[in-house]
């Protein structure tokens, strides 16, 4: 296993308009931001943890919590701003072998995956590895069949599984990253990819209302695992 050098930057934009102030937001008894350090830190696995925002008050409030405040420049605070341009910047500032970019809006991820995740990327070399969800169900896109044809209804277990990123937790090795985009090469998928699998109720990412009302309802199931008996209906 590679004893790499991994910081953790969590990023947090304050202007969200889709779930306005998400960051500061509580999900049960804390802030959404607050998962994200809460779970770095039980981790263990870091050098240091960053956050990642343009607001100095949101800064401060993460460093009373004993993370570090990187200020991310204004020009790239705005809804126009991707991964590409803000990952770049902290890269260019912060020496590492790997960063491991934290969602916030994914506070459904467990210490058992982000630790997983994390002995994976030690045990191997690549220089991006994205967090995806799997599901076995016939998929389409733009019309065109994906993973089935219309000559017969097989099950779906069957079933060829379909990945998509969720972007609970990514790592990039940072002089790939850093090549590339100096080169005008799009890093955040660059280099020798991979993919890391994580369970479907870790995977719910925070894009709207009803995205929040699912993941909040994931976290209060999760309270009550082993309190209640199954049932069934009795034949």
């Amino acid at each position: 296993m590679h004893d790499y050098r991994m910081i953790a930057m969590i990023p947090a934009r304050m202007g969200s308009r889709r779930i306005p102030q998400k960051n500061i937001r509580y999900m049960l008894d804390k802030p959404l931001i607050q998962y994200p350090i809460d779970l770095a830190f039980e981790c263990g696995g870091f050098e240091s943890i960053w956050i990642n925002t343009e607001s100095r008050e949101l800064g401060k409030f993460c460093e009373n919590l004993g993370v570090q405040f990187h200020k991310r420049p204004i020009e790239l605070s705005g809804d126009t701003a991707t991964n590409r341009e803000f990952v770049y910047e902290f890269l260019t500032r912060h020496e590492c072998d790997y960063v491991v970019m934290l969602n916030p809006t994914s506070p459904t991820l467990r210490l058992s995956t982000l630790n997983q995740f994390i002995n994976f990327v030690r045990e191997n070399e690549y220089d991006t590895v994205m967090s995806v969800a799997s599901v076995k169900a016939e998929g389409m896109c733009k019309g065109n069949l994906i993973n089935f044809d219309k000559s017969d209804k097989i099950p779906s277990e069957k079933l060829e599984a379909l990945e998509y990123v969720v972007w609970a937790v990514t790592a990039w090795k940072r002089e790939t990253f850093l090549a590339l985009q100096e080169k005008g090469v799009c890093p955040v998928f660059g280099g020798e990819m991979a993919t890391f699998t994580i369970p479907k109720d870790e995977a719910q990412d925070l894009d709207n209302e009803e995205d929040w009302t699912i993941a909040e309802a994931i976290l209060k199931a999760r309270q009550s695992v082993g309190r209640t008996q199954k049932k069934y209906l009795e034949l």
